[in-house]
C-alpha cells in the first residue's frame, strides 16, 4: 500500500467510504503503470462497480498525488479526466510517466 501524506488521510475522512477506499487502492498504482476501472473495481473488492471507481476517480480532489490519470477503460482507451486539459493532459501525464518512470503533475504542458 503506498503511503499517502497524513495531512490528506486527515481531510479524506469527510468523503464516502468508498470513494476512500478508490483513492488509496488507485494510490498504489506507480508512475508508468495503468490499470483499468474494472481491475480496480476488483482490487478493492467490489469486481461489479466500475462505474462506481470511475465516479469516484472523477470526485478525487487528491490528484495528482491520487493519480487517477492512471487508469484506463478495459478497451484500452483513456476513459475520463475532468482536470483542465482533459483527455489530452491524462495521455501526456501517461506518456511521461511511462517514458521517465516518475509521477507526472498536472501542470505537464
Amino acid at each position: 500500500m503506498s503511503k499517502l501524506p497524513k495531512s490528506i488521510l486527515e481531510k479524506m475522512k469527510i468523503y464516502p467510504p468508498f470513494y476512500v477506499k478508490v483513492w488509496k487502492a488507485c494510490a498504489d498504482i506507480p508512475a508508468g503503470k495503468t490499470l483499468t476501472y474494472a481491475k480496480l473495481a476488483a482490487k478493492i473488492g467490489s469486481p461489479n462497480a466500475a462505474r462506481a471507481v470511475g465516479t469516484a476517480l472523477s470526485k478525487n480532489p487528491f490528484a495528482p498525488i491520487v493519480p487517477c490519470h492512471r487508469v484506463i477503460r478495459s478497451d484500452g482507451k483513456m476513459g475520463g479526466f475532468s482536470a483542465a486539459g482533459g483527455i489530452k493532459l491524462k495521455e501526456k501525464m501517461l506518456k511521461y510517466e511511462k517514458e521517465t518512470m516518475k509521477n507526472a503533475k498536472l501542470t505537464l504542458a
